[in-house]
């Protein structure tokens, strides 16, 4: 395990320049006020300049060359709003606002990384501890072979469901179908492991469903529950929460997407098989942008709790083997690795979903107390990829030209 890096006098001597440049914005819109209220997720004053005006002409140019349907961002610096802005619409004729909600993905799986900690620091569970205490019943003894850490990390060696064949197919078939978490499990278990557990790193969605499972085992407690009491409460994320269906609290931000060849709308398309039940959520940007802040910074966790955070074990993991190609068994280095259900990436803590229409990303560099949230939705000629990630990589650039965002693998 290695030590948090020092904080790089080129991040000091940025952090002064852009925190100076932010200060007469006084007031976080979208924050808790006094009385532990919430403000309003607005959009910001019209900037007139400044970085936070190439902050939303990146957006702008962004939208335009991705052919975005909208663009919704949040920046902050010391958890001061350097701007928050609505782009295009969420259905014809209805614009986007800050306020709308959306599937936040693989966001969650970061709460999971972060509530195992909280549990560690209790003293409730260990990390090298086997999941098999916990969930006895997984197959060809498993449970044995498999931690806490080796789930919360994804070096497990369990396939991907996701990336099975034929599972994709599955999903465009019936959007609608409703996954259970056996049935996830099954996919994955069904197959042997990429590699010996602990030995090698990969990502597979099935870590997070059992790991879900497992918080909510040690705990007794159901997981959307626990995560608001770990999670969501401490960090006054009022907008963030699980559903058991694919609804979506008003106001929505709707998706649309050509994945089934045809541009139709993806909004309420059913997300089950995404993580664990109890971690399916919807958010706004300007929960968003606080989780960003909250979870990267370790707000929540002991000093060492951070640290594992950071990095549990995987830097030096992540090779090919005969049955795991480079392409899925990443390499992790002390610049590009995955944490506990993150990734550290040149020192920004991010987590980017993609999925039915949604884009996201949150980032946050910890030495310059910078978040950058970001969430888009795609029209017709959009090329596909990332984009929401590409946005965030673009701002990081613009704000941070020493320290941009770098990919994965």
């Amino acid at each position: 395990m290695r030590p948090t890096r020092p904080t790089s006098l080129r991040c000091l001597a940025a952090v002064t320049a852009l925190v100076a440049l932010s200060a007469p914005v006084t007031t976080a819109t979208g924050s808790t006020g006094e009385g532990g209220h919430r403000r309003p997720c607005v959009s910001s004053p019209p900037p007139q300049g400044g970085p936070a005006r190439d902050v939303l002409r990146i957006a702008e140019q962004a939208k335009a060359e991705m052919d975005l349907k909208s663009v919704i961002l949040r920046v902050t610096v010391d958890g001061r709003e350097l701007v928050t802005a609505a782009l295009g619409e969420s259905m014809t004729g209805v614009p986007a606002e800050p306020a709308m909600h959306f599937r936040n993905g693989n966001i969650a799986i970061s709460y999971l990384g972060t509530a195992l900690l909280r549990l560690v620091d209790e003293g409730r569970a260990g990390l090298d501890d086997p999941v098999g205490r916990w969930l006895p019943d997984l197959p060809d003894h498993l449970g044995d072979r498999i931690t806490l850490r080796m789930l919360a990390d994804s070096t497990s060696g369990l396939v991907d469901y996701v990336t099975s064949p034929g599972f994709g197919d599955t999903v465009y078939a019936d959007p609608f179908r409703a996954w259970t978490a056996e049935e996830l499990v099954a996919v994955s278990t069904g197959r042997p492991l990429w590699y010996d557990p602990g030995t090698n790193w990969s990502y597979s969605h099935a870590n997070f469903v059992l790991l879900g499972a497992a918080l909510e085992k040690i705990t007794g407690t159901r997981l959307d529950v626990l995560l608001q009491q770990k999670i969501m409460g401490p960090l006054g994320l009022d907008e963030t929460r699980n559903s058991f269906t694919p609804d979506i609290p008003t106001p929505v931000l709707h998706a649309f997407t050509s994945d089934r060849g045809t541009y139709e709308e993806s909004t309420f398309w059913n997300p089950s098989w995404t993580t664990a039940p109890g971690a399916v959520q919807t958010t706004d940007i300007c929960d968003l942008a606080r989780s960003a802040v909250g979870i990267g910074s370790g707000e929540l966790l002991s000093p060492s709790g951070r640290r594992e955070l950071l990095n549990p074990g995987t830097v030096g993991l992540g090779r090919p083997t005969s049955v795991c190609p480079e392409t899925v068994c990443l390499a992790n280095t002390e610049a590009t690795h995955y944490g506990m259900g993150l990734l550290v990436l040149n020192e920004w803590v991010v987590q980017h979903p993609l999925f039915f229409g949604y884009s996201a990303a949150q980032a946050y560099l910890p030495c310059e107390h910078l978040a950058i949230a970001v969430s888009t939705t795609t029209g017709p000629g959009a090329p596909g990829g990332h984009s929401a990630q590409l946005l965030s990589q673009r701002i990081a650039a613009a704000l941070t030209p020493d320290h941009p965002i770098p990919d994965f693998g």
